[in-house]
């Protein structure tokens, strides 16, 4: 009798030509060895748990259809993060005409000041960006944490270069008061658990 490999040993090249032989015990291995971390990339670019899940499975889902075309040439992960992004941004424009943006209430410009999130945890610093106007996610998320241009950000989401440098700094901004006040709220003792 053949000893089966543990999915955590397996290498990527077997999962992968696991799932290309249509095996589905090697696409649940695939999918339970990178499903959290696609999680977290999910829940950056939604606004509620249940969007970031529904991101998720349509990211798997693209994931095990277009398998065959990668081509190794990086890190499976990072194709598959690609994969989630990509996903994160046709949600949003479906769900684009149906968000209304109110510019005013947020600061036009970003003090010159940097801010530091270190002190958060992540489920802290996700929630605040979740709470940013899906534009402003989008941009903030793509900019600064996918390392993205804003000219590449602009043709991702059909606006501007211009513009998504401008929805970058209000973002900012945005998370810079919103930061400020979980502190003024902790150093008072009213910081929410």
């Amino acid at each position: 009798m053949r000893q089966l490999t543990p999915p955590s040993q397996l290498s990527e090249a077997e999962l992968i030509d696991g799932c290309l032989a249509g095996s589905r015990l090697m696409q649940k291995y695939l999918y339970e060895r990178f499903s959290g971390r696609m999680m977290a990339v999910c829940l950056r670019y939604a606004q509620t748990t249940f969007e970031a899940e529904d991101v998720l499975q349509e990211g798997f889902i693209t994931v095990f259809r277009n398998l065959g075309s990668f081509r190794r040439e990086c890190p499976l992960e990072f194709w598959i993060r690609r994969i989630m992004v990509n996903a994160a941004l046709r949600q949003h424009r479906r769900n684009a005409p149906l968000v209304a943006v109110s510019e005013g209430e947020y600061p036009e410009e970003l003090a010159g000041e940097e801010f530091t999130l270190a002190n958060y945890g992540f489920e802290d610093l996700l929630a605040i960006v979740q709470e940013l106007a899906p534009r402003y996610r989008m941009v903030f998320n793509l900019f600064a944490i996918e390392g993205y241009g804003h000219k590449e950000i602009g043709e991702m989401l059909g606006i501007s270069e211009g513009t998504s440098k401008s929805q970058y700094s209000r973002a900012r901004a945005i998370l810079k008061s919103k930061i400020e006040r979980l502190d003024a709220q902790s150093k008072h003792g009213h910081f929410r658990t």
